[in-house]
């Protein structure tokens, strides 16, 4: 979809929305409009433009070839670039999805000349709709010219912020929770989401850097005190935003260093008990090892001379079974000692 309007004086004067089908036509239109009104603005949205659009667009407003291969690659990283009298500006936008407990980030390019504003847009946030409405409803600052539109852009961008700073804020909450009560798949969580502050910090992170250069060419380019006060307004909000990022990733690596000892911690108990329970085993075998033992001597004596052969000098003796008795338990009383001595029994 694309959306193009003219403002001259902080008032629509025109606007048209169209599908892809009519594109062009729609903004040969809007490039005809500007060009017979003189002071106006062009706004113009596209989603996810073909080359084609983009191109277009480039001829018209004279936009830098390098630029536009940005926006039609996505992926950059946010950034601020002047070529001549254009403004090329990133933004990594973010919202909290509820449901899936992840954040989900889409990516921005404007481009700012002094009678033109275009976003071209890769992902559902933010929500332009909402920052249109917001100019429209608000001539004072929407006469103030591109610059003007640049900042409530940035401004609606690190707005949305906030929510995925308090999702992101009960979610660490969550894992505290389950670190303690060793819940399972807690260790995968915190890797999941310290992905996701990670990225969130480098959606966030160069927004100083962005305000920044666009102070350094406020007195060059003329821009008013009053535009001035907001973009510094849009500054601080981005930078507690960033503390707050910076703070969710070292509460993380703690959390991580936390479940990492108490794993460890619950491993050593778990092998602890599987030691003691093999020593109790042990113990058991030579217990049993011992009794078997001294059994199997009585044993041995009886079936050598229940063999019954004929010439075995002790069958004819007259005290051959006293003494057979007596070496049974005279090796079993030996056996019984040694055992005892050696604590198997």
């Amino acid at each position: 979809m694309i959306t193009a309007a003219l403002y001259k004086d902080g008032r629509r004067t025109s606007t048209s929305t169209s599908t892809s089908t009519s594109t062009h036509r729609s903004l040969a239109e809007t490039f005809r409009q500007l060009r017979k009104q003189p002071g106006a603005m062009a706004g113009i949205g596209l989603y996810r433009p073909d080359p084609a659009e983009l191109h277009s667009l480039a001829g018209e407003f004279d936009l830098h070839f390098l630029a536009v291969e940005d926006a039609l690659e996505a992926h950059q990283r946010p950034k601020l670039e002047r070529y001549g009298d254009t403004l090329f500006v990133v933004l990594r936008a973010a919202r909290y999805m509820d449901a899936a407990e992840e954040v989900d980030f889409g990516e921005l390019h404007v481009f700012v000349g002094h009678d033109f504003v275009i976003t071209v847009r890769h992902g559902a946030a933010p929500d332009l709709a909402a920052v249109r409405a917001r100019m429209e409803n608000s001539p004072d600052l929407l006469k103030r010219g591109p610059e003007a539109v640049l900042y409530a852009i940035m401004d609606a961008v690190v707005d949305d912020y906030a929510p995925v700073v308090a999702g992101l804020q009960n979610d660490i909450d969550e894992i505290e929770t389950e670190v303690f009560g060793n819940a399972p798949g807690v260790s995968r969580r915190i890797y999941e989401l310290s992905r996701e502050v990670v990225d969130f910090q480098r959606a966030t992170r160069p927004l100083a850097g962005i305000v920044g250069g666009l102070s350094a060419g406020f007195d060059k380019y003329n821009i008013d005190e009053e535009l001035r006060r907001y973009l510094r307004d849009v500054a601080d909000h981005a930078t507690h935003v960033t503390e707050r990022v910076d703070g969710f990733k070292q509460a993380l690596q703690d959390i991580l260093t936390v479940n990492a000892t108490l794993v460890t911690q619950q491993q050593n108990e778990e092998m602890k008990a599987l030691a003691e329970a093999s020593h109790a085993q042990n113990e058991e075998i030579k217990k049993i090892s011992s009794w078997a033992a001294i059994l199997f001597a009585p044993t041995l004596v009886g079936t050598i001379y229940g063999m019954n052969f004929t010439h075995m000098p002790e069958l004819d003796w007259s005290f051959g079974y006293p003494f057979a008795i007596g070496l049974m338990g005279v090796v079993c009383v030996s056996l019984y000692l040694i055992f005892k001595r050696r604590d198997w029994l």
